[in-house]
C-alpha cells in the first residue's frame, strides 16, 4: 500500500512522462508536492522503487521508468499465487524459498521469518510470521531467500535501520566482511558483519555504541548472507 505522498507523486511521473515523453526533473517534482527539499523527493523514489512501481535506470538524465500503476490509477490489481523452486534450471513462473510470485511485474513475495536483532541478540527465528513484496532483482539463482525485520540500531553505519526489512540469501557459509544473519549458540539469531580469525569468529556491528563480539568459530554458525534491504516511510 503507497502512502498519500507516494501515490501523488507516481501520478505526478505518470502524467508527465505521458505528456512530455520524459519523467519531470527533481525541482519540478519538489514543487508539485509542495515539499521543502529534494531529499523528500529523493526518500519517495526510492520508496516506490522499492516497492515495485518504478525502476532508475543508470547513467541517463531523468532516468525514472514506471514499470506499473496501482489499481487506484488504473493499474492491474496484483494477485499473488504460491510457487516454489525446488531444484533444476531456473524458470520464469517460479521463485525460490517459498516466495510467490506476484502478478506480471518483476517482483515476488518473500517469508518474513519474525524479527532479527541489529543490537542485542534476541532468540532464534523459528517459524514465518507473514510475507513481503521485494524487487525480483533482490532473488539471484536457485538458493531460498527470506525476509527479516531489524530490531536495534547497531547497524545503522551501513544503512540498516531499526524497523527496516532485510532480505537474507539463505547459505552457510560467508566471505571476511558480509554482513550476515548468524545463528550464537544455537538459540540467538543477530545481523553483523562477520570476520574469521582462526578458530574465533568476530560479529562486528556497524555502530561505534556497540563491542565486537569474539566467539569460537564453533558456537556460530552463518544462516544467511544479506542481498537487500525494504524500508518503509
Amino acid at each position: 500500500m503507497l502512502t498519500k505522498k507516494q501515490l501523488d507523486l507516481l501520478e505526478f511521473i505518470h502524467k508527465r512522462t505521458q505528456r512530455d515523453g520524459v519523467p519531470p526533473s527533481f525541482d519540478e517534482m519538489k514543487e508539485a508536492l509542495d515539499l521543502r527539499s529534494k531529499s523528500g523527493i529523493h526518500r519517495l523514489i526510492t520508496a516506490l522503487e522499492e516497492r515495485g512501481f518504478i525502476r532508475r535506470l543508470a547513467h541517463r538524465a531523468r532516468a525514472i521508468e514506471i514499470v506499473r500503476l496501482p489499481e487506484t490509477l488504473g493499474g492491474e490489481a496484483t494477485v499473488f499465487s504460491p510457487r516454489v523452486i525446488e531444484g533444476g534450471a531456473p524458470d520464469p513462473g517460479k521463485r525460490p524459498g517459498g516466495a510467490r510470485a506476484v502478478s506480471a511485474v518483476d517482483a515476488v513475495e518473500l517469508p518474513v521469518m519474525g524479527r532479527i536483532a541489529a543490537g542485542v541478540p534476541i532468540e532464534a527465528i523459528e517459524q514465518i510470521s507473514h510475507h513481503v513484496a521485494v524487487p525480483g532483482a533482490m532473488i539471484s539463482g536457485t538458493a531460498e531467500h527470506y525476509a527479516l525485520e531489524v530490531r536495534g540500531d547497531s547497524m545503522i553505519d551501513a544503512g540498516i535501520n531499526d524497523g527496516d526489512v532485510v532480505v537474507v540469501r539463505e547459505q552457510s557459509t560467508a566471505d571476511n566482511g558480509d554482513i550476515v544473519v548468524a545463528l550464537v549458540e544455537d538459540r540467538e539469531a543477530t545481523l553483523k558483519r562477520l570476520f574469521r580469525r582462526g578458530d574465533m569468529i568476530e560479529l562486528v556491528a556497524a555502530n561505534p555504541a556497540y563491542e565486537t563480539r569474539v566467539l569460537p568459530s564453533h558456537l556460530v554458525k552463518v544462516q544467511g548472507r544479506l542481498v537487500g534491504l525494504i524500508r518503509s516511510y
